[in-house]
């Protein structure tokens, strides 16, 4: 039976027929961009989560002439099983079973009125070749201000003290019982940086049970730091090949 009669048993033309063929082929060159795409992008972030994935990929897909939505992609990634698992292991950053002496927790009830009244400080990893560096920041709890920053080599106390000079330069209100806050990992309790810490009139305040909670703003403030940071660079890069 030709295909003029089949598409007249189901009321359909055969120009429908041809349509919808081309329609299907059209989408699946689309899907085939958009996957090459993501496992380019992907080969550089291999932890790279669905929405950032969709951010790098809006201005690629547009310069090709292509929609795709979230929703979309998160069905064309499910599909060639290309969703991200949660990662198990990551580079430790805190050390906190060391003899030195830990502090305890001041930010816990405190109550912020203006900038410069609480630093809350951590470290996190940034993939630089095929290696990792270590970020340690300083952030302004009032403000969100980055007042003092640091990519080291080592995970150890000096990045912490070149991120605590820069952000000791940049205070203006000296106000008295400002306070420092951190995880207990070694870096912060290290002789040095406390004792710079004591010479500048600031209180130690520090986590208490080892809970990420504890120190949630410098750990958000990180997270999204590195991520978009990431993703920028990425962008800037694969927007020179297009």
């Amino acid at each position: 039976m030709g295909i003029g009669r089949l598409c007249n048993l189901f009321g359909k033309s055969r120009q429908a027929y041809y349509d919808r063929n081309y329609f299907n082929e059209e989408k699946r060159k689309d899907e085939i961009v958009a996957l090459e795409l993501v496992v380019g992008i992907r080969r550089e972030l291999p932890g790279l989560g669905g929405h950032k994935l969709h951010w790098l990929m809006r201005q690629p897909l547009k310069t090709h002439g292509i929609k795709l939505g979230r929703d979309k992609l998160f069905k064309l990634l499910r599909q060639h099983n290309l969703l991200i698992k949660k990662r198990k292991i990551v580079p430790k950053t805190t050390d906190s079973m060391h003899w030195l002496k830990k502090y305890p927790n001041l930010f816990k009830e405190f109550v912020i009125s203006q900038s410069e009244e609480v630093w809350v400080s951590d470290i996190t990893y940034i993939c630089v070749g095929n290696d990792f560096n270590y970020l340690f920041l300083i952030t302004d709890a009032h403000s969100h201000k980055i007042v003092g920053y640091c990519l080291y080599s080592l995970l150890t106390k000096e990045g912490a003290l070149l991120a605590l000079d820069m952000a000791l330069k940049t205070r203006t209100k000296f106000l008295p019982g400002m306070i420092h806050h951190s995880d207990r990992g070694i870096q912060y309790c290290s002789f040095d940086y406390v004792r710079n810490l004591k010479d500048n009139g600031i209180e130690i305040s520090m986590t208490e049970n080892g809970d990420p909670y504890e120190n949630a703003m410098a750990e958000r403030i990180n997270g999204i730091l590195k991520m978009n940071l990431v993703c920028i660079n990425y962008l800037k890069h694969i927007m020179r090949l297009l």
